[in-house]
Parts: C-alpha cells; structure tokens; sequence
C-alpha cells in the first residue's frame, strides 16, 4: 500500500520542546470514507499557537502523546467521496504533519488557484487575517495615534504594523535581534523598532520604549506577553486598547506573570483576547482590504519556509526561538 510519511509527537513536553519530542514514522496512505477527501499536503502552516496545543484544550482540542503534530495546511484533492469536491481542487483545512491526510469534506475550503499558493497561508491566511482582525477590530486605530506590535517581524506583526501606518498611525515595533528590526523599519516602514534582546529586562525596554513612544500609546497589538507586555503596559494613555492574539512567552514553559496589573484600572485600558477563526463575517471585508494594500505596494509580505516534511519540527522550534522572518511555512511539494 501507498506510504504516507507523518510526524508524531512522540512526548509531551514538562519544559522546552525540542527535537527529541518528534519522531517521523512511516504510515499507510489513508483511504477516504463516505463525505470524506484525501488530501496530498502542499504547505503546512507553522504557528506558535500549536505549542499551546500541546498544553491542554484551549479554543480546541488539545495534542496528545502519539498524535500526529496538528497543523493548518494547504492540500490538493486526490481522492473525493463527496460531490462538492473534485480531484485537483485545492483547499485549505485543519490537517496533520503529514503526506497524506483525510478529512470530512465540509471541512475543507476550496481556494483559488492564487500563485504563489503560500500567500494564501500568509498574507491573505490565517496571518493576514488575525492581523486585520485584531488591529481593526480591536484595536480600532485612528489616524494620528501610536500603535505598538510585538513579535514585528513575525507573520502577522509584520502586517499589523504596515496597516496601522496605512491608517495614518505612527507603527513602533517591538522584535528579537537588530537585523530584523533594521528590516521592520527600512523595509516595511515602520517609525521605529526596538531590539527586546538588548535589554536585560521590563524596565530597560520601557525606558528604550519610552523613548520611541514620546506621546504614550494608545493601540497595542500583543504576540508575546511577560517581560515584553510589562514594559509595554506603562506606556499606554488612558483609554487604550490591547489586542491579545497570544502570549509566547509562556508557551514553552510556565507563563510569566503580569507584574502591573493595576495599570489596566488606572489607565482604564480595554483588553480583548481573539481567535480568528471565530469571527469568519469579517473576512471578505479583510480579504478585500489585503487586496488593495498589496496591489498598491503599502502591504509586503516575507515568508520563511522550509523544505520537506522531516524539516517541520526543526521550522517549529525555529519560530519559537524567532528565528523566522514573517510566515514559517514547511513545502512538502
């Protein structure tokens, strides 16, 4: 029978993941039932929320021991039990690390065929998406305020900070490492980007923060949480907005915790975590929006991506460790 090479969680991890936690198994190729497809997996998203995945049921079901890694991917139709698909469609689907997966029909979201196919996993994916979501509705900017992103050269806060500044806010980014803050500001146009690596702790990054937010800041799109998020929260005017897309910081390990929770009553600051996936009325308007900024050049996008279906645990940890530019993604074909 046809094979179907998989990645496995071989191990829940008590602390840091790491390679050792993954295995790649060899599987028979799955056979599609009565509604189902079988897909052939082209690219497979790689997001830090699949880490939170692994500690228990968030928004969804949570990754076991011996499951194969969940993913958000894009796959073409091989084979099709239901009529509302064909083979040589493409669609997009909650999959598996995987060759080879099937999946009920009515799960699976025909695409166009669009070229390159990775933006629709970054731009005008699920990165595109959440970035729009969050910023606007939100973050509800208006044109002369100071948003802050962290994560800014990561696959949505590198979006998040290029609508703002269509907007006519002022963007200030918050990123690991000086080449990819050289790269959020010369490249995507962001007024300033602060290196988090080059401070030792919270009240170093405020006082560089301070110094690149000299009006306070009223928007801040959140991807990081702990260190980062208190140095952020002192900044901000009364009245601001927070959009909680997630807090990486506490994914690999045990959560920091916030250390300035009277902040939030004394600058009476509104706070509002999201999931995406749950506000779908929204996406045509975001798609539409996407569409106009990239067409008109106010909207680059960058792609990190790997080669090969062993590669996907090694990308994983790489995007934990920031090591991406803009959207991680595995090519399997």
């Amino acid at each position: 029978m046809p094979g179907n090479r998989q990645i496995i969680v071989r191990e829940l991890p008590k602390g840091a993941l790491t390679e050792a936690h993954f295995a790649l198994r060899e599987a028979d190729r799955p056979v599609p039932g009565e509604g189902e497809v079988l897909l052939r997996t082209i690219l497979m998203s790689i997001d830090a929320a699949n880490r939170a995945w692994m500690q228990g049921a968030t928004y969804r079901e949570a990754v076991k021991a011996g499951d194969v890694m969940h993913t958000y991917a894009i796959g073409e139709v091989v084979e099709s039990q239901d009529a509302s698909l064909a083979p040589g469609d493409l669609v997009a689907a909650e999959a598996r690390w995987a060759e080879y997966v099937t999946l009920k029909a009515r799960r699976a979201q025909k695409l166009p065929r669009l070229r390159p196919l990775s933006q629709l996993l970054s731009v005008y994916g699920i990165a595109g998406k959440t970035a729009y979501h969050g910023l606007i509705g939100v973050g509800r900017p208006q044109a002369g305020e100071t948003v802050v992103v962290s994560a800014a050269a990561g696959s949505v806060g590198m979006y998040v900070g290029q609508i703002a500044k269509a907007l006519g806010c002022r963007a200030v980014g918050i990123a690991g490492g000086a080449d990819k803050c050289a790269y959020v500001v010369k490249e995507l146009g962001f007024d300033a980007c602060i290196d988090y690596k080059a401070h030792a702790d919270s009240k170093s990054l405020y006082q560089a923060l301070k110094g690149v937010t000299p009006d306070g800041v009223d928007g801040y799109f959140e991807n990081v949480g702990g260190t980062v998020l208190d140095a952020v929260l002192p900044r901000m005017n009364a009245f601001g907005r927070i959009a909680l897309c997630g807090m990486i910081s506490g994914y690999n390990g045990v959560p920091i915790p916030l250390t300035q929770p009277q902040l939030i009553l004394q600058s009476r600051l509104r706070i509002e975590g999201f999931i995406v996936s749950e506000h779908t009325d929204d996406w045509p308007a975001a798609l539409k929006e996407l569409g106009e900024l990239v067409a008109s050049a106010k909207l680059k996008y960058r792609e990190t991506v790997a080669q090969g279906i062993e590669e996907a645990p090694r990308a994983f940890l790489g995007l934990l460790a920031g090591r991406n530019f803009g959207k991680q993604l595995v090519k399997l074909i």
